[in-house]
């Protein structure tokens, strides 16, 4: 029996003095909620973003190197149209179908992090 219940946040890192650029992609454009830090880890740098289902922690790094292998995946309910919307925004959308079940693809946040969004393909 596992002693694990759930999954309370994904931490990526930023360069410092990035969160201006990571408040408009994940925010903004991502549709998440900014959070606030506890005081204490505020003054660190970085900034929190929130939806159901889903907490993402940005972390400010001095020796920042983007996430390009590592990354979350994170279930959507219409892939399409954040495509779409990243598209929009001039984000480089990379499809791929090679995980049985799921429509998915990848994307770069501002400072190079992948990420990965999945949609559940209907079965019949």
């Amino acid at each position: 029996m596992s002693l694990l219940t759930g999954l309370h946040h994904v931490q990526l890192a930023a360069p410092p003095g990035s969160e201006p650029r990571m408040r408009e992609f994940y925010a903004g454009e991502l549709g998440l909620t900014e959070v606030p830090k506890p005081p204490v880890l505020a003054t660190r740098g970085g900034v929190w973003f929130r939806a159901p289902g889903i907490e993402v922690h940005i972390g400010a790094e001095a020796d920042f190197r983007p996430a390009r292998k590592a990354h979350p995946g994170i279930i959507v309910s219409d892939l399409d149209a954040l495509a779409d919307r990243l598209r929009a925004a001039g984000h480089r959308i990379r499809p791929d179908d090679l995980l049985p079940g799921y429509r998915r693809f990848y994307v770069d946040d501002p400072v190079g992090n992948r990420l990965e969004f999945l949609q559940p393909v209907a079965t019949v």
